[in-house]
């Protein structure tokens, strides 16, 4: 969908309020719901950082954080 689709809705590719660039993609199997967490290179490639299972209403703030810190890792090393 994000390679074919000029504009991701919202469902399925959203945009992490007071993160640096950092998305969360949506993906629900039967009754399971999972998150993965991605960010833009520039604009170009979509990198996959960090995935889970979501159980609760609320995205856990330490998956949030895992997240943050691979993308910075990806960006220094870059």
């Amino acid at each position: 969908m994000v390679e074919e689709l000029q504009r991701v809705p919202e469902t399925y590719l959203k945009h992490l309020e007071n993160t640096d660039g950092l998305y969360e993609i949506r993906v629900q199997l039967g009754r399971d719901v999972f998150r993965i967490f991605c960010f833009f290179d520039q604009g170009q490639l979509v990198v996959l950082a960090h995935g889970f299972q979501k159980k609760t209403q609320k995205t856990p703030k330490k998956e949030i954080e895992m997240a943050l810190k691979i993308k910075a890792e990806y960006e220094s090393e870059k």
